[in-house]
């Protein structure tokens, strides 16, 4: 063979080797055994599970003021872990007062019983009938965790997860919920011109009913809703109060932080679990 086929053929395997780089590679599954938790992540065109190497570790016990919430949620948990009928689920109300713990809190109860959570970010739910399939078929019961969902109007992930949810013509894996949180109720941005049913223009709808009933039809496929709402000072400061014990406070110190406490969630224009959190960490964090 002369040099310059050589030469050529060795080009030609360079080339085909940076394609291979950038191709779509079909989805290689993860080690399940790793860890109770993975992440979805887009790696060369296609949709990868990758573990999460450290779970938080918050527990029901952590959560006050969400009884109601907990509760619903840990029954249609347990309803799916031991293979009965259970929903998709939406949380959706003020933001922190505990959505996305709940549902990391939920996982760390049930782990040992194999319930295993993929996040799944919004621009990668185009893909999710795909990681469906990846966990058809699994021993493990799998819920997919989408944080602080919503969509705008046209959006392809919106079209993906309405199909997955409750659409498609394949059938919904019987090992796999959807937990999803959200500060819209309906997920997406309503308008006061969707109320204008009535009003007829030259650009107006000309069903305004029907574009309504489009904006909704996502949040009414999942099966339960859960609804979280701000929290009064006494739930705020009981919140705080648990927080500060967690961190070792005595009762003399978590009797002391109250107005410190209130003046904290003042300054910052919420009385959240996140704003009690956050003050109890900068509390104990002082070591006063």
């Amino acid at each position: 063979m002369s040099a310059a086929v050589e030469s050529l053929i060795a080009r030609a395997e360079g080339l085909l080797a940076r394609l291979e780089a950038v191709l779509p590679h079909a989805a290689t599954p993860p080690d399940w055994s790793a860890s109770t938790a993975f992440r979805a992540r887009r790696r060369h065109g296609a949709l990868c599970l990758e573990p999460v190497r450290s779970v938080s570790r918050i527990r029901l016990a952590d959560l006050k003021e969400v009884e109601p919430q907990k509760e619903k949620l840990l029954r249609n948990t347990a309803q799916f872990v031991a293979g009965r009928p259970a929903n998709n689920v939406l949380l959706t109300g003020a933001k922190g007062t505990g959505k996305s713990s709940l549902i990391k809190a939920v996982l760390n109860e049930f782990a040992g019983q194999g319930l295993r959570l993929i996040e799944v970010d919004k621009a990668d739910l185009v893909d999710l009938p795909d990681l469906v399939e990846q966990v058809q078929g699994r021993p493990e019961r799998f819920v997919v965790f989408c944080d602080d969902l919503s969509f705008d109007e046209g959006e392809a992930s919106y079209k993906a997860l309405k199909s997955v949810l409750d659409g498609s013509v394949a059938a919904a894996s019987d090992n796999l919920l959807i937990y999803a949180t959200s500060n819209r109720r309906h997920l997406l941005p309503e308008k006061m011109a969707d109320n204008l049913g009535g009003t007829h223009g030259e650009h107006g709808e000309i069903h305004p009913g029907e574009a309504v009933e489009e904006k909704i039809s996502l949040s009414e496929r999942f099966g339960l809703w859960i609804s979280f709402y701000p929290f009064s000072q006494n739930e705020y400061l009981a919140i705080v109060a648990q927080w500060l014990r967690h961190f070792g406070l005595d009762e003399a110190a978590i009797e002391a932080a109250r107005q410190p406490a209130l003046v904290w969630a003042l300054e910052r224009g919420s009385r959240s679990g996140r704003v009690a959190f956050q003050f109890a960490r900068d509390l104990a964090g002082r070591g006063e």
